[in-house]
């Protein structure tokens, strides 16, 4: 999960103020102490914090609160904003020239995943009906460009090479290039180091003359928290920042480089990594951030990923079957073939509200694509009897299915463990409702 720790002690400490009928300045401070503890163990940037915690107690202290029939739902939703403002208010947007090709500069550290993220982005792009070029222009580290091919080749997107020649000349080349082609932009991926130096920010200066960039991301490892600030901070006084990409933020990140780096540098994050596939990548948004850190969910990016990945056909006839109660094993199998790719069912589940705790019950039921063969398999070595009826499935069917599936019992068994958990989840969903919760307003 996106920032767990935090969320869950942040959660923790405003779950308190929601059981008290009145709220005094005591139990506001109390409670701020534990989320200033939780920020800074977070690693986000200790001014922030102050500044931050300063915020809400000023607007917790005020009339809207003291005074409100339900205090604990107001802090909470002065929290949400104060942790939206925190990280940009709204999303910030790519910059689009006017006269194409729109040239955008990736820079980083070396091991931030700056030629992933140039090809997610690219991607990205493509997906939006725009025709990108991806330019190798980090000479220096070892496969850099065959690595740049290699993700261009997977995506079909043309990439912009001229070996090991000085990338001041590549960069004039690409843009030619482009213009010719009539791409619409332009990505380069500039060389890294392992620490900031004079050598390679001069590079990048000559660079950006050349190539007159339109974005200049710098692209931070989330794991990093209070380092990846200072890094942003000093490529931003050099170059002059455009934005923030944050890679590994579903990873077992602290927090402290997306909640900081906004009011340190003054640059917004523009785009999160979200996994090492080449579509686990979409825009920031802050408020969505701050709703899903608090537990409330981010309906909004759940049906984006839907819109995209889910077969409206399928949908609505998996609608029906809810509604009768009639989830079968062949409608698993297809279930976890496009919730695949949506990406794991805890991440999804973190998106919608009050489903936090299931999503956490779910962690073991992640899809991978060897998985999913051998759960194709399995089925598949099952009659129509079977799959529709799974509680006829006794020991020695078991072993039959797992002969003819090539897998071990073991494996049955844990597909039909994973369906029971599956199944019973869908039926809360379809009658509305999730296991010790009063209701759940289910879109």
């Amino acid at each position: 999960m996106v920032f767990e720790s935090l969320s869950n002690k942040l959660q923790d400490t405003l779950r308190r103020l929601k059981g008290k009928g009145k709220l005094t300045e005591k139990d506001v401070d109390a409670a701020l102490r534990e989320v200033r503890l939780a920020l800074l163990e977070a690693d986000v940037n200790f001014k922030v914090v102050k500044d931050f915690v300063a915020q809400i107690r000023e607007r917790c202290l005020g009339k809207e609160v003291l005074e409100s029939l339900t205090p604990g739902q107001q802090v909470i939703k002065i929290v949400n904003d104060e942790l939206t403002r925190l990280m940009g208010e709204s999303a910030a947007k790519l910059k689009q020239a006017q006269n194409p090709p729109t040239v955008v500069m990736m820079v980083g550290l070396q091991g931030s995943g700056k030629t992933t993220s140039a090809a997610k982005l690219a991607n990205f792009l493509k997906k939006k009906q725009h025709t990108p070029l991806l330019v190798a222009a980090d000479i220096y580290r070892p496969a850099a460009i065959k690595q740049l091919q290699v993700l261009g080749e997977q995506l079909s997107i043309p990439v912009f090479q001229l070996g090991q020649q000085d990338p001041v000349a590549i960069a004039r080349a690409a843009l030619e290039q482009a213009k010719r082609n009539r791409n619409d932009y332009v990505i380069i991926d500039t060389a890294g180091r392992l620490h900031i130096d004079e050598e390679l920010m001069g590079e990048l200066q000559r660079m950006e003359k050349v190539a007159s960039p339109h974005e200049t991301l710098l692209v931070v490892d989330a794991m990093t928290g209070q380092d990846a600030v200072n890094v942003a901070h000093s490529f931003h006084e050099k170059l002059g920042l455009t934005g923030v990409v944050l890679t590994k933020l579903d990873g077992d990140t602290r927090g402290g480089a997306a909640l900081s780096v906004k009011a340190v540098t003054g640059c917004p994050v523009k785009f999160a990594g979200l996994g090492e596939k080449t579509d686990a990548f979409e825009p920031f948004y802050p408020e969505r951030m701050a709703s899903r850190i608090l537990g409330m969910g981010d309906v909004l990016s759940l049906i984006e990923k839907a819109q995209t990945s889910i077969d409206e056909k399928k949908a609505r006839e998996l609608e029906k079957k809810l509604r009768s109660q009639q989830f079968t094993l062949e409608d698993f199998l297809d279930q976890l073939q496009q919730i695949k790719k949506m990406g794991p069912i805890n991440q999804l589940l973190e998106m919608m509200p009050g489903m936090g705790n299931l999503g956490k019950q779910l962690k073991g039921m992640s899809v991978d694509d060897r998985e999913l063969v051998k759960v194709e398999a399995i089925i598949n070595s099952m009659t129509r009897k079977e799959r529709i009826n799974p509680d006829i499935l006794n020991s020695s069917r078991r072993k039959r299915i797992a002969a003819g599936s090539g897998t071990r019992i073991q494996d049955v068994n844990n597909l039909l463990k994973q369906f029971e958990m599956m199944q019973k989840m869908m039926k809360q969903l379809g009658k509305g409702k999730v296991k010790g919760k009063k209701g759940f307003p289910f879109m």
